[in-house]
Order: structure tokens, then sequence, then C-alpha cells
């Protein structure tokens, strides 16, 4: 078997580094020597997007933010489901991550970054949460290992009180905030629905074809109340 290429070495912000490897067609992305993800398995972040998006694409000028860049592939399910007015906002926090996905890792996804209904914020995706306020129709985090096995701990305040409460406001009423893990999370579960969010655990194959199950969490924000008629 090949071994695995180093391709490239990108700073993470606030302290640690990713790795960029190559095995003939296959990536993996690293951090601290374990494997953070794989171009091999994405099929539970696509069903993030696909499903977190399902029903937008007749809703005009829809809304969305995910968090967290990766590989690619759950944008690329994002924008397969909505329509060409659409706008999807790509918070992500490693500028090399970004720089990878505009190079080697572009044609993994299909280059989505450069689809024009893209817009990318290199930074921490709290910063657009922060400015928000009933702006988005969809939220997706994949930012982490989820909120049990996290390898920035710099995270642990997106899946905080404040943090859920934080993305519920962002979201507009009937609004719903995604969430991908390694790992279930009973405590996460509790969390969102002690913020009114009405929540529904999905547990999809890590690969299209099969492997470990990893968790989705879907958590939707009460719809407006139908304006009464006298």
């Amino acid at each position: 078997m090949k071994p695995w290429v180093e391709i490239d070495r990108g700073p993470v912000p606030g302290g640690g580094e990713l790795v960029l490897c190559q095995r003939g067609s296959d990536f993996v992305i690293r951090v601290d020597g374990l494997e953070l993800m794989g171009s091999r398995s994405h099929g539970s972040e696509e069903r993030l997007a696909a499903v977190g998006c399902e029903g937008l694409r007749g809703r005009p000028g829809a809304r969305v933010l995910i968090g967290g860049l990766g590989m690619g592939f759950t944008l690329r399910a994002a924008l397969r489901a909505l329509a060409d007015d659409a706008t999807v906002e790509v918070a992500e926090l490693v500028p090399s991550v970004i720089r990878w996905n505009r190079g080697p890792l572009a044609p993994l996804a299909g280059a989505p970054l450069s689809d024009p209904r893209v817009h990318v914020i290199e930074g921490d995706v709290t910063h657009p949460l922060a400015r928000a306020e009933a702006a988005y129709d969809v939220i997706l985090l994949d930012v982490d290992n989820g909120p049990v096995a996290m390898t920035r701990p710099q995270n642990r305040h997106l899946y905080a009180p404040k943090g859920i409460a934080r993305a519920r406001d962002a979201l507009r009423p009937g609004g719903l905030l995604a969430v991908w893990s390694t790992s279930d999370s009973p405590e996460f579960t509790r969390r969102l629905t002690e913020a009114g969010l009405s929540v529904r655990v999905e547990r999809p194959p890590a690969r299209l074809g099969g492997g470990r199950r990893h968790v989705l969490w879907f958590a939707r924000r009460a719809a407006a109340p139908s304006a009464q008629i006298e």
C-alpha cells in the first residue's frame, strides 16, 4: 500500500496545526497526528445538508449559514438542495482549509467554492451568528467532532446553552439548526430542547455505502404565530 504523503500544513488560529495528506486519490486532514476528516467518509455530512436544506428550493431568497468548510461535501449537498437565488455563507476558521478547497481538494466535491451563491467568511462561525437576528433559514454546524469529542476546546461554547440560544435567535421563525457529531450526547439533546427547539436525532452511516454511524441533530425553531382574523 502506498504511504500517505504530506501535501501542506496550516496553523489553526488560537493554536494547533492542520496537516493535509494524500495517498493516491484519497485525502485526509489531521490534527495532532489524528485524522480529523477524510475524503472517503462524507455520507453523514451530505445527509446533514440534504435534510437540513430540504424544502428550501421553493423558498425565494433562501439563506443558509454553514459552520465549517471541511472538504466541501456539506457545501456541495446544500447547493444541490437550493435554488439559484439562494445565498450560502460558509464560515471557516482555518485559512489553509479555504486555500486547499480552492486547490488540491477542489475536485473532490466539484469545486463548490466557485458557485456564485457561496460567500466565504474567514473566521469563527460565532461572528456571523452574533451579528444575525432571525436572518437564516438553516444553520449547519460541522465545526468539530461534536459536543463531546471536541478537537478544539474553544468550540465548547457553540454547544453550551448560550451558544445554542445564539444560533436559535439567528434563525428565522420555523428555521432549522442542524449539528453534526461523531458520537451521541443526550445532554446536548436536552439543551436543545430546553432552548425551545423541536429536536430530531438521526444516526446515518459515515460513508455513503455504510460504515460506523455518526449523529445528526435537527432542531427547529417554532414558526411565527398565524395572524388572528377578527
